[in-house]
């Protein structure tokens, strides 16, 4: 198996609502069969699926799903952009968990939830400069 992730799936109870909040964000949906909305991101997807089915195709009930803690990162190229990224997410709905501040390693970094529940990290790693197309990899780009 390689070290990579394809496709991340948030499985929600109101669909348009969740794909009001990230195209409130500036994302822009791809093209997709009824059920499932994408967004296309930097090598990975991210993808909308109503709850209940995503428990059927599982083969569990939704309420076995339950609320792992994970959350996902947004990496950000300049600290200054961690607030604004998380101003833009409470303008489109979010819930501000940890306003943007200073981390004991050196980085930036803010919290927010977004309406469907999923949480989401804004940062910066200074030690972690990204690449040419915001790509993020641990020791950085360079």
């Amino acid at each position: 198996m390689d070290q990579r992730v394809s496709l991340i799936t948030i499985g929600t109870d109101d669909m348009d609502a969740s794909a009001r909040f990230y195209e409130a964000l500036g994302w822009q949906r791809v093209e997709t069969p009824d059920g499932v909305i994408a967004f296309d991101l930097i090598g990975q997807v991210l993808g909308l699926y109503p709850l209940d089915k995503l428990a059927e195709d599982i083969g569990c009930a939704p309420e076995d799903l339950g609320q792992g803690a994970t959350t996902f990162s947004y990496n950000c190229a300049a600290k200054e952009q961690v607030g604004e990224v998380l101003a833009a997410a409470e303008a489109a709905g979010a819930t501000i968990l940890k306003p943007a501040s200073d981390v004991f390693w050196g980085g930036h970094h803010g919290y927010f939830r977004a309406p469907e529940g999923t949480i989401w990290e804004v940062a910066h790693n200074p030690f972690s400069a990204l690449g040419p197309n915001g790509e993020f990899r641990w020791n950085g780009y360079g």
